[in-house]
């Protein structure tokens, strides 16, 4: 590669979002979009085997005896704003405001903490005072599982955006830690797109049918 290539090379980063900003940078976040691939083939297979455990209650409770709308549309609610806010940390990450982005970030934990919070009485009301625990039946082992497998990823993912926060409050913005706050903006979104399907898949059609 020529001086005046590579000086191109520079100057195309350059004008690029600073996540994007080096090869690292690129190759870590093509690396997290083939982890993202992997993490839907998981939940693929877990909404398959919902769907098909779906009507084995083995004379328990089913999803319309136990599904509430208020509840579930507050968990919806929650997660969806999250997202929102989510998004727009990236957008002060874009413009390299630090306090813009520790501020939103911040937010997105918050409305996650509630989120979970939210879940874990989902469940325990469920396991506890309408006796359906998982060992119940197959739906409900289904529902638990599959369910909770995204609530533990909401919960690692709020632990590692306190992780970049506590590395932006130290570096700032660079573009190790844009990159950092950017992935980590990517997972919040895909763990969205996941409940999206969840209401549909789980709830919605836990009411209609």
């Amino acid at each position: 590669m020529t001086d005046a290539t590579l000086s191109l090379h520079e100057k195309d980063r350059s004008q690029m979002p600073i996540e994007y900003s080096t090869e690292e940078g690129d190759l870590r976040i093509v690396g997290f979009w083939i982890f993202l691939a992997a993490e839907l083939v998981l939940f693929g297979t877990l909404f398959g085997t919902y769907l098909v455990l779906q009507s084995h209650t083995a004379g328990g409770p089913t999803a319309k005896d136990l599904f509430e709308i208020g509840p579930v549309m507050a968990e919806t609610i929650v997660l969806l704003v999250s997202s929102f806010t989510c998004g727009l940390s990236t957008i002060e990450l874009r413009r390299h405001n630090k306090r813009g982005l520790i501020g939103w970030l911040l937010v997105t934990i918050l409305l996650g903490l509630v989120f979970v919070g939210l879940e874990v009485n989902e469940f325990y009301t469920y396991a506890v005072h309408e006796g359906a625990p998982l060992s119940r039946s197959a739906f409900l082992s289904g529902f638990f599982v599959l369910l909770g497998t995204h609530g533990c990823h909401v919960s690692l993912g709020i632990v590692w955006i306190i992780g970049i926060l506590l590395q932006l409050g130290k570096r700032g913005i660079t573009p190790v830690t844009a990159r950092k706050a950017f992935m980590a903006g990517l997972y919040w979104h895909f763990l969205d797109v996941v409940w999206i399907f969840i209401f549909t898949a789980v709830y919605l059609t836990g009411w209609v049918i």
